[in-house]
This record gives C-alpha cells, structure tokens and sequence, in this order.
C-alpha cells in the first residue's frame, strides 16, 4: 500500500483570546486597556471600597462572571469554586445579565484564582488555509508543529478540517505539551492507530537544568497495517539569538533516540522543524547515522528551501528524515508551499492574500512511501 507522510509547521494553531476576532480595532484595545486595569487592581495587597467598586464594574462590564460558553465575555475571572476563599459572590436577579456582584476578598492575598483573557474557537482565515493546505496534500500521517495544545489540534481537527465539504477529520491525533511556555507544541494527525508515545520532555542539557528540548522529541508509535513505523517529532531551538550549540546537543539526543528506535523497528522517520540548514553541524550530525533527507529524493524537482520563499539553501528548516529501511520505499517527494504569501516567487491559494492570512510561513513537505 502507499502511504503519505507530511511534516509540516502549522505557526496559526493557537486559540486566540476573543478580542482579536473583534471588527473593531477600538473595541478591542477598549477591552485590552480594562483588562490591565482589572489586573493590576486585583493585584493590590489591600482593596480599597474605590478599588472594589472598580473591580465590580469591569466584571459586570465584561461578564466576567461568566463561564457559559454560548454568554460570556472577553474576560474571566477563574476563582476557586464551592465554599474556598473568593474575589466575590454572585446573587441572580430578575435580569439573568445583571447579576448581583459583591467583592468579598479584602486583598490579592484573600482569594485564589486570576482573570483571563476568554480564548475563543478556531476561526481565522490563516487557520482556515491551514486546513486547505493539509486537505490538498491528503497525508495520512501529518507531523504538526506548532501547535497550542491538544485540545487545539482536536478542534481544528474536528471543526476545521472535518468541516471541509467532503472531508473528514483524523481518526487519531495526539499531543504532548512541552516545555515552551508560549504554548507551541510538537504534535500528530494519524488515519492509522498510534498506539504509544514517550516523551523526552523531561532531559536536561549537559550539566545544566535547563532542559534539553525547547519543545520535546515525542516518539509515536503508528500501526501501519500491523507494523511499528515510529515518528520522532521534533521543533530544535529557534535561529533567534544563536542557538547553534544547542540545536547541536538536541541533534546529538535524537540521534540516540533514534538509533534505540531501529532496534524496534526497521521504520523510523525524524521529522519536524530542525531550524537549521542540510550544511550545519546538527543536521550533518543526524545525516550521519544513516538516515536520508526527503528532499534529496531523485524524485523531488522543486527549490531546496521549505521556509519564506524557499529558494536560498538556509531556508531549508523542514524534515522529513528515513531510516534506510523506510528510504528504499519513498516514490515520490513534495512540498506544498501554496499556504504561504510570497506571490513574487510563486502563486499562493487564492485564499491567502497576505501575511496575515497565509497558512504559515513554512511549506509542507510530504512523501509517498510503499508500504
């Protein structure tokens, strides 16, 4: 059977607070503006009767007692629930909009909980070219990077891409958050079984705390008609500030991971954003342990770059890396770089009309294996 594999950075998988889905940039920076007052009001060790009067107003003015999907507001006030220490009680009324709200902490230090920015569902037009970009490759094995969380990938799986006429969502997807605290985690959108994961999360950097992996190195098991093929994830340091050195130590890890994979299965693939260029060091590192570059592929024709507009060799990030195994059963190697805006270099989807609504700025790179 033939089976396709894509790795591909997704960048827009994020649930975006509420606010940015606003027409109105006024309305927006109005709510922004009240939320950072709210905070730094809820801050204070010691409310005054000014202060609470405030604080009652922007939670009214906001709904921010509110925890209804279908009712509430841009912003949430999370506070402890049941009988434990409180910013405030809620009476209804007549009027189910205006409730009754009354502060009862006398200080940050009287209640547990925090406000938040209400995040809301996918939506946007970038996140809806995302999808466009993953139905038009058909993969049935998708590598995500850069992706908020699993619940995320969930919706989109299930609201975006299975919302395409005549598409259906993933049967199987997973993710593992990790240890970027901006949320952009390594995750997988599978048509066949993953019946395990382990997660390197957790490794430290030589003699260091400091984790290892800015992200993780998730290890996914995927039944392919009965037989292990197992896909190292990866999202290596960012080129922001350097980095080199420890895109080097993560490289020299996932070499050792794997190598250990091969004495389980003959099918390994290393995949994801690597952030460096086929003439550096950490990739050479990988390269050297046997596995083979897709796009190194007789039968891949196209420019040698997957980020921006891909025709320089340093934007060359993405991977999709076979054991030897895996490498004599590649027929065919793509990239689809249609989600990305760069209409002097080639012609995107004429959904993506700018920066703002491209996909991504990276390509996805896909490959068809006979399996």
């Amino acid at each position: 059977m033939t089976i396709r594999i894509a790795t591909y950075n997704t960048e827009n998988l994020f649930r975006r607070p509420k606010i940015f889905g606003f027409a109105s940039g006024q309305a927006r920076e109005k709510v922004l503006r009240e939320f950072n007052e709210l905070v730094d009001l809820l801050d204070k060790e010691v409310y005054s009767e000014d202060d609470k009067t405030r604080i009652t107003e922007l939670i009214k003015a906001h709904r921010a007692w509110d925890s209804d999907p279908d009712t509430r507001g841009p912003i949430f006030v999370n506070q402890l629930k049941g009988s434990g220490a409180k910013l405030f009680t809620r009476t209804d009324t007549a009027n189910p909009d205006d409730p009754r709200i009354r502060i009862v902490a006398k200080g940050r230090t009287k209640w547990a909980g925090w406000a938040e920015l209400v995040r809301d569902d996918l939506g946007l037009e970038s996140v809806r070219n995302t999808a466009r970009v993953i139905t038009e490759i058909d993969a049935d094995i998708v590598l995500t990077v850069e992706v908020e969380d699993r619940l995320t990938l969930d919706r989109f799986n299930t609201q975006i891409l299975g919302g395409t006429p005549g598409k259906k969502p993933y049967p199987f997807n997973m993710l593992i958050d990790g240890n970027d605290t901006r949320g952009i985690d390594v995750g997988i959108l599978s048509r066949h079984p993953i019946t395990s994961v382990r997660s390197h999360l957790s490794e430290k950097r030589n003699g260091s705390d400091d984790p290892l992996f800015s992200r993780d190195c998730p290890e996914f098991e995927i039944q392919v008609n009965g037989t292990p093929l197992w896909i190292l994830g990866n999202h290596f340091k960012s080129q922001i500030g350097g980095g080199g050195g420890l895109r080097l130590e993560q490289a020299r890890r996932v070499r050792e991971i794997y190598e250990a994979a091969l004495r389980r299965s003959a099918h390994v693939i290393v995949a994801g954003d690597l952030n460096d260029s086929l003439t550096s060091q950490p990739i050479k590192h990988l390269l050297a342990a046997g596995l083979q570059d897709a796009m190194s592929h007789d039968s891949y024709r196209g420019d040698p770059g997957t980020h921006g507009t891909g025709k320089q060799d340093e934007q060359k990030l993405d991977y999709l890396m076979f054991s030897p195994a895996l490498w004599d059963k590649v027929r065919k190697v793509q990239v689809e770089r249609r989600g990305t805006w760069a209409p002097n270099t080639f012609t995107p989807f004429d959904t993506v009309k700018s920066r703002l609504t491209q996909a991504s700025d990276h390509a996805a790179l896909f490959a068809d294996l006979d399996l």
